[in-house]
């Protein structure tokens, strides 16, 4: 599957706390808890894509500046191409995510979009890149506002992730929603129940399917096929280190597993095998797996 994803790419620095609210220290000392490197969601998805077996065409916009060049020399790594990644922020953006030590999975993300709200993207230049695609991963920033008529006009399936939503008319993310085919979003900020927040989108908006990923207690998902609407727990094969990316990991490899045939049901159990896998590594962009490694995992699993 072709897949073109457009959206953020920044140098993100995990840092390891050991709870919140954070006690002040005039100094810490965590060993190995601080770390940094090339993610963003739009990074991130194309990773896990790729990773997956999926063949990734990727768009964004950087800065030229170290930042930048670092970007630039890991897509180069990642063997994912830079010819729509263009150099015309004045600063690529940063990120600095606090991480807690346990479990439980709690974490605080601040992040730096530099002035990559106020740029545009060419959408003349992607436009082949679009039309070869099977699905377009349309993350939610100002610059893909541009590409969202032309991936509808050329009939393209469109996926986005929201992330925090409180406000199911939200002026941001209206055109991402009332666009997508495929919509996801967490849980946190929900002015009210998952469930009654999943019902009020799915009257509102034309979605086929509407995930809202639940952290620890898995996800719930509505499916306008057949009308329903589905509660899974979470997958817990233990071994959590950094939960940072969970969300892009369990986007992804629904989008993946769904537009290759599985049901939505199925697709999202496999996707939440990867979310679990993924969250055993330390890092937005790091531990993703094979569809073998997937595979494995969900033979022993029990589901209920």
């Amino acid at each position: 599957m072709k897949l073109f994803v457009s959206g953020l790419v920044n140098v993100e620095t995990n840092l390891r706390i050991r709870s919140f609210p954070v006690t002040y220290y005039p100094v810490d000392y965590p060993f190995f808890g601080i770390s940094t490197s090339v993610s963003g969601v739009g990074y991130n998805v194309s990773m896990a894509a790729k990773t997956l077996g999926d063949d990734v065409v990727f768009s964004s916009l950087i800065g030229k500046d170290y930042e930048g060049k670092r970007a630039l020399r890991t897509l180069e790594k990642s063997e994912i191409a830079r010819d729509f990644v263009f150099e015309s922020l004045d600063a690529t953006p940063v990120s600095v995510i606090l991480n807690e030590q346990g479990d439980g999975g709690r974490r605080q993300i601040y992040c730096d979009l530099k002035d990559i709200q106020e740029k545009t993207l060419n959408a003349d230049s992607v436009k082949d890149a679009i039309a070869s695609a099977d699905m377009c991963i349309l993350c939610n920033t100002n610059f893909n506002r541009a590409l969202i008529p032309i991936a509808k006009q050329m009939g393209k399936p469109i996926a986005t992730d929201v992330h925090v939503l409180s406000d199911i008319y939200d002026s941001f993310n209206r055109d991402f929603m009332e666009n997508a085919d495929i919509l996801f979003l967490s849980d946190e900020d929900l002015p009210c129940s998952p469930h009654d927040f999943l019902i009020s989108l799915k009257n509102a908006y034309s979605a086929k399917i509407i995930v809202i990923g639940l952290g620890t207690d898995g996800a719930i998902m509505y499916e306008r096929a057949n009308d329903s609407i589905v509660t899974l727990p979470a997958v817990n094969i233990g071994g959590v280190v950094n939960t940072v990316g969970a969300g892009d990991a369990l986007f992804t490899a629904f989008n993946h597993y769904f537009m290759r045939g599985y049901g939505a049901i199925e697709a999202l159990k496999r996707a939440e095998v990867f979310a679990a896998i993924k969250i055993r590594y330390d890092g937005g962009a790091k531990g993703f797996a094979t569809e073998e490694q997937v595979d494995e995992v969900y033979r022993n699993y029990e589901f209920k």
